[in-house]
């Protein structure tokens, strides 16, 4: 089969901070009457499983069809499974919990989850948003446990003003926390581990209790004395370059062409604009601003843009 580039049908996660601006801002159709905080746009997780929306793959699973194609899909003849992105678009209505993700040691010392290293890039941002990321210098274990207890653990959490256009790196052990009125593209290792620390008092809405938190797990996580200088802020060319990843932020005009040659698997994050993917069998694939695509590493492929277009690369 000549392979092209995928579109996927997003799975839709409902949060207690979520809200409605994935189909406000994006018009994504979310169930009505929900709180979709995320919108999980590329994923292999055991239990989530992204499906192909378009072609003649349609209804397939990535993974099915990375088993079928691997080397043509993914580039490489010793791929191992499972597919290591997971791409998600995340609308904070409310603010989340204090939280934070293992690294490899910590799993491994716990015997239990998945490291996670994670980027935020900022789509869209209400006046005097703002994230909460890493821990004010000097700010010991045996401190930070204390404020947990004593309910003022925010105290201790660095506080930044974003803006759209912005990319966060945050390395796992990084404690963090994303503020209320934020739409976030956000890219990580497949994991869904996370460790609550703080939920700021509130209660589920389905239980009327407040969500478990996960002290003893979050205290063997975070990083303690974490320089300030990995916890980078960028907005314009390769916004994150890590192990795990890399992101590239392009930006087109109306009537420019891209080409993207044959070699690489590429994830494309379309945050703004419009246009369409054409490959050498001359299949059109159209995209607007929301949409998350997978080029195949076999696929030689062309974009043609309609509008002004920002289109954020991820590869490994």
């Amino acid at each position: 089969m000549m392979l092209y580039p995928f579109k996927f049908k997003p799975l839709f996660k409902q949060r207690i901070w979520g809200g409605t601006a994935l189909y406000s801002f994006f018009n994504k159709p979310i169930p009505a009457g929900r709180k979709i905080g995320e919108s999980w746009e590329l994923t292999d997780l055991p239990d989530n499983h992204s499906e192909i929306a378009n072609g003649d793959l349609a209804g397939q699973t990535l993974n099915k069809v990375i088993e079928r194609y691997r080397t043509d899909v993914t580039g490489r003849i010793d791929w191992q499974q499972p597919f290591p992105l997971l791409i998600k678009i995340l609308d904070a209505d409310d603010i989340l919990s204090v939280q934070v993700h293992p690294d490899y040691a910590a799993c491994k010392k716990m015997g239990e989850g998945s490291p996670k290293t994670e980027c935020w890039y900022i789509i869209d941002a209400r006046p005097g948003a703002f994230i909460y990321k890493g821990l004010k210098p000097g700010t010991t274990a045996d401190v930070f446990k204390a404020s947990i207890q004593n309910g003022n653990c925010v105290d201790f959490l660095v506080k930044v003003p974003v803006k759209p256009g912005e990319c966060h790196f945050l390395p796992p052990g990084t404690c963090h926390a994303i503020g209320s009125g934020l739409l976030i593209a956000e890219i990580q290792q497949p994991s869904d581990t996370t460790y609550r620390v703080f939920d700021w008092n509130r209660l589920d809405p389905d239980t009327g209790k407040p969500r478990p938190l996960h002290i003893e797990q979050a205290m063997e996580s975070i990083r303690f004395n974490q320089p300030n200088d990995i916890l980078p802020v960028r907005t314009e060319g390769r916004l994150v370059d890590a192990v795990e990843f890399k992101v590239d932020k392009l930006q087109y005009n109306p009537g420019d062409e891209v080409c993207f040659n044959p070699g690489i698997m590429r994830a494309v994050i379309v945050i703004s604009g419009s246009g369409q993917l054409i490959d050498s069998n001359n299949s059109r694939t159209p995209f607007v601003m929301g949409d998350t695509l997978l080029i195949p590493a076999a696929c030689q492929s062309k974009a043609v843009l309609t509008r002004k277009t920002e289109m954020l690369i991820v590869t490994i």
